[in-house]
């Protein structure tokens, strides 16, 4: 396989702009869908001096009103990867965070699966983006996040959840040679990289620098043996090198408790 080519949605925001020099120095070509034409100048500096290719694509994620925008968008990169880390973030109307945390990723993600030139879909979501609690959390911590931050965020959680669902169901639709790649960091910082603790954490806030986040994103992607995972993410005690090792080695899967799981 020649260079992966990845398109990387939401190439803005604070981990996508860590995650694009990340690829690039890996001799990646990596697609950043941006949607602001204001944008274009600074993200193009993250190209500089770097061995692989930056391509900056303006499109805004809030028209994509079906399944077949999304498809052709996407054919028009044939990326060997898709990245979702774009998000209203429960900023703005409450139709903005349905239609891009829910309506745009899924469709998305539905496009995806259905070009088979994609393999992989890393969608960035949050540690509490579940519809039950961790069966390995004490009941006490999933009823906290239930009545503190998710209620903050209840429109922002309820549209994650529901796109995290669809990748779960379509990648159902291709097991042997596509996976969906989930990574739930909790409270984000801009610390540098570090180390993790990656899986089945023990609790369900803290901390999680985004630089990590990125930083495992990048070695998720380029690890060739990654299957459909979901990855619970916190600032920790292992190597995050090692930390990806073991969870494909063990293929540990978050999803576990959930009720369309398996």
């Amino acid at each position: 396989m020649s260079a992966p080519h990845v398109l990387l949605i939401g190439g803005n925001g604070k981990i996508a702009r860590l995650l694009t020099p990340m690829l690039l120095k890996r001799s990646w070509t990596v697609t950043s869908m941006i949607r602001s034409a204001d944008q274009v100048s600074e993200l193009q500096k993250l190209g500089e001096n770097q061995s692989g290719k930056l391509n900056v694509l303006v499109r805004s994620l809030e028209d994509v009103a079906t399944d077949e925008v999304a498809k052709e968008r996407i054919d028009a990169v044939k990326p060997d990867y898709v990245v979702w880390s774009a998000g209203a973030g429960g900023k703005g109307p409450p139709e903005r965070t349905w239609a891009v945390d829910r309506d745009a990723a899924s469709r998305f993600i539905r496009a995806s699966v259905a070009l088979p030139y994609v393999k992989k879909f890393v969608m960035i979501s949050f540690i509490a983006s579940r519809l039950e609690g961790a069966p390995w959390w004490p009941a006490e911590v999933w009823e906290k996040e239930k009545n503190t931050s998710l209620k903050k965020l209840e429109r922002y959680y309820q549209a994650k959840v529901a796109a995290d669902q669809v990748l779960y169901e379509e990648s159902k639709k291709r097991p042997d040679d596509f996976a969906a790649i989930c990574v739930r960091p909790a409270l984000l910082t801009d610390e540098p990289v570090g180390k993790v603790a990656l899986g089945r954490t023990s609790v369900a806030s803290g901390t999680s620098s985004r630089a990590s986040v990125a930083y495992l994103t990048a070695l998720l992607l380029e690890n060739p043996d990654v299957k459909t995972t979901w990855l619970d993410m916190l600032d920790g005690d292992e190597d995050p090198d090692a930390a990806v090792k073991r969870c494909v080695d063990e293929g540990v899967n978050c999803l576990e408790g959930e009720p369309y799981y398996p």
